[in-house]
């Protein structure tokens, strides 16, 4: 999809996604974080769509296979924009909304700034508060990273993808090449340098005295043993968002769609059902 200047950038832009499946129980958006793109949900949308539902599942601009450009921003309200553009153009106008990591921060902005598009939500293992993984915010310096091979950021993202999983086993060469893929070249290095650049707790710290507002019935689901996004946050998250409920995974980490699928399932399409 093509979004037109000034819908989600100055420029024109291009947002890579996945649409599969009918609407009989309603559309549910999968928005992930860094350094992933929406191949971090390929294990769980059958499961979704089998349910009933429509999944949609894009890439945020500079993230996976969207437009990668070094020219335009990638912060929290700018991925917000483009999501809020890319609904209007599929013509979308509520939507269940899961969202991961950085992209658990653009679902708070939705539900907080743009009530009527969030039907229910589910934040899980999001970035909130000041808690930002080191290893991201290093690729976020580019004098220290734009002259080192793309080598060396694949074997940081093996690294953190390795960090990320309670079950080794989950560790497929399937998921460990699909989640790099987009960054093994020069052009997805900059773009993830430039993604890591983008991430702000001046931006997750302007929500906190508006998570009291949000209004959509909120699933907060954690993979307990996560090594970034601790459980308190989530458990505190929860605490604020009104009617909230908390769901803890155990035994599954921060890539929670591949360490424990079938109990992100569970607890997505209950939620989404009660």
């Amino acid at each position: 999809m093509t979004l037109p200047a000034g819908a989600a950038a100055h420029i024109p832009v291009t947002v890579r996604y996945v649409d599969r499946g009918e609407a009989d129980r309603g559309t549910v958006l999968l928005m992930h974080g860094i350094p992933t793109w929406g191949y971090l949900y390929h294990t769980v949308i059958s499961p979704l769509v089998a349910a009933g539902y429509r999944v949609i599942a894009p890439d945020f601009l500079g993230h996976g296979w969207s437009d990668r450009r070094d020219r335009f921003d990638r912060s929290f309200q700018d991925q917000a924009r483009m999501i809020v553009a890319f609904l209007a153009t599929l013509g979308l106008e509520r939507v269940d909304v899961v969202g991961h990591d950085t992209g658990g921060a653009v679902a708070l902005i939705l539900a907080i700034e743009h009530a009527p598009l969030v039907n229910r939500l589910v934040i899980t293992n999001s970035v909130c508060y000041d808690r930002f993984d080191d290893d991201m915010l290093d690729f976020g310096h580019p004098l220290r990273w734009k002259s080192r091979p793309v080598e060396d950021l694949v074997t940081a993202l093996e690294e953190s993808l390795a960090a990320g999983l309670s079950n080794p086993g989950q560790l497929t060469p399937e998921f460990r090449a699909g989640i790099i893929a987009p960054w093994a070249s020069e052009e997805g290095k900059l773009s993830l340098l430039r993604n890591a650049s983008a991430l702000n707790a001046n931006q997750t710290m302007a929500l906190v005295d508006r998570h009291g507002t949000i209004t959509a019935p909120t699933l907060v689901l954690w993979g307990m043993d996560d090594p970034w996004q601790k459980a308190e946050d989530g458990q505190r998250l929860a605490s604020e968002i009104p009617g909230a409920q908390f769901w803890a995974i155990a035994g599954a980490s921060h890539w929670i769609q591949q360490d424990a699928p079938e109990r992100f399932v569970e607890a997505v399409l209950t939620f989404l059902a009660a």
